[in-house]
């Protein structure tokens, strides 16, 4: 490799033209990563220089980021992957680009090897082992609009059309570090973007938390719903990549989704937990009915005794207590109530003892009979619609959140959810045109893990491969959205298999 140590390199208007469009590229990248590499390459194609590398000030010391030699056609840091092997550069004097970051002086040395002024010998080090000829070197610090570092840009070998190595044009210096300058100040607006999702984030996974703590039976159920949601989308953006499937879910979408999952359920923290919580029909409650037909056969006992009635109409009478309690405990917690078990239920809500006061105590309060008579699950049709009203509420909490223009569509979505594509949902009884991906993916979560949870003591877990086939068979109905069944299907097999 030749060395020229006289002539310089002018920038054209072409050139200045390419930096103005440098600054628009800076001005809109939202990728952090890709922001560093789009850098250091912008600084080497201004300065047509063959090698840099980008170091990050973090933690007091200067962190190599991305390294880059075009003739030794080596490439690092760009995809964000770290440099294992470079420790970080301590801030001493006599380093060059720890100096420039000390005293935010950029540095322009024609040739390393006659320079005394820093300790040079890891370049020089490195020439020997590679073959490479460390000559010319451009340091620029690189600081945002509050003066707070951000790192240090390294620029190595300038280089005339020919190939030919020389000096770092000076005329540079100020075109470089006015790109490391906006640079930073788009590092800065991103870094915090990233706080602000940070913060909102940790917030949502608080407030799920929260729901999740609030019963025991629904420990894990948001973050399932979340993980679900995103196993769907990271399966839609593999069908992308194949051409199959025109949407797409970038990081920015796919938080938003995460974001409206974890919150779907923010609505049942006005639930009362005596709904939430009841594991059978009657639940706490039946201890009460115990104890009141232990008191039923003290009175008919005490009849007895007093010769009220005979032996016979006394057995009859405990031996009925009996067998209905055995029968209230054997249908408590029954899935399904049949005709028989409901009459059953109907008939001995008709019997009561009566008192010499002429006071009557029924074997069953209007309660207790009517929960008793549900014939499906743990809630009568008046708890379920205070449990429905959790999305009515989940739409209200949200709504007095304010989300920017990026985040307004999460209060909808996570309130949408148990609305099906047939109009047959609740609470608005919306249909496939009103529904976006984003709430059709939650709600096919949703359903999954509601089917396939194991911490529901008013029901027992189905089997993958049943909660799909029930899915499927939603989604036939014209309830759920079939495209994404199969994508849930695909993704969690997928995620059995490895």
């Amino acid at each position: 490799m030749q060395i020229m140590t006289e002539e310089k390199i002018k920038p054209t208007n072409a050139e200045l033209k390419r930096i103005l469009n440098i600054g628009i590229k800076l001005s809109t990248e939202k990728n952090r990563d890709h922001l560093l590499a789009f850098i250091l390459e912008s600084g080497m194609d201004i300065t047509h220089c063959d090698a840099s590398t980008l170091y990050l000030f973090e933690e007091g010391k200067l962190h190599f980021k991305i390294m880059k030699t075009l003739s030794q056609n080596i490439s690092r840091g760009e995809d964000g992957e770290p440099i294992d092997n470079m420790p970080p550069v301590a801030m001493t004097e006599r380093n060059v680009c720890s100096y420039a970051a000390l005293h935010r002086e950029i540095i322009n040395i024609p040739d390393v090897y006659n320079d005394t002024r820093f300790d040079f010998s890891g370049p020089k080090k490195y020439d020997a082992l590679t073959g490479y000829h460390t000559q010319s070197l451009l340091v620029i610090p690189i600081e945002n609009n509050e003066d707070e570092l951000i790192g240090v840009l390294q620029l190595l070998n300038a280089m005339d059309d020919d190939g030919t190595v020389i000096p770092f044009d000076p005329e540079y210096e100020i075109i470089i570090r006015s790109l490391g300058s906006q640079a930073a100040i788009e590092m800065t607006n991103l870094k915090y973007v990233q706080e602000v999702k940070r913060q909102l984030r940790s917030f949502v996974e608080a407030m799920s938390t929260a729901i999740d703590e609030r019963t025991p039976y629904n420990g894990s159920h948001t973050r399932k719903v979340a993980e679900y949601a995103g196993m769907i989308a990271d399966y839609i953006n593999k069908q992308h990549k194949a051409g199959k499937c025109e949407e797409y879910f970038d990081e920015n979408r796919k938080d938003k989704l995460e974001l409206a999952a974890l919150l779907h359920d923010i609505g049942k923290m006005v639930v009362p937990l005596s709904i939430m919580n009841r594991a059978t029909r009657l639940d706490r409650g039946l201890g009460t009915v115990e104890m009141r037909f232990r008191l039923l056969e003290a009175y008919y006992t005490i009849d007895h005794m007093k010769g009220r009635i005979d032996e016979k109409e006394y057995k009859r009478q405990i031996d009925y207590l009996r067998e209905s309690m055995d029968f209230i405990h054997r249908i408590d917690g029954k899935g399904i109530l049949d005709d028989a078990d409901y009459e059953r239920v109907q008939e001995l809500a008709q019997h009561g003892y009566t008192d010499d006061a002429g006071e009557t105590l029924s074997y069953l309060t209007k309660q207790e009979r009517e929960r008793l008579s549900i014939r499906k699950g743990t809630l009568t049709e008046d708890d379920r619609r205070q449990m429905e009203y959790h999305v009515v509420m989940t739409e209200k909490i949200l709504g007095k959140v304010w989300f920017n223009k990026n985040y307004e569509d999460i209060p909808k979505w996570a309130a949408s959810h148990h609305e099906f594509l047939d109009g047959s949902g609740y609470p608005r009884h919306l249909k496939g045109g009103d529904l976006e991906l984003e709430t059709r993916m939650i709600t096919v979560s949703d359903v999954y893990d509601a089917l396939t949870a194991r911490d529901r003591p008013y029901k027992k877990p189905v089997s993958q491969e049943k909660a799909l086939g029930i899915l499927k068979g939603m989604a036939d109905e014209g309830k759920l959205d079939s495209r994404l069944v199969d994508y849930l299907a695909e993704a969690v097999r997928e995620k059995c298999d490895n």
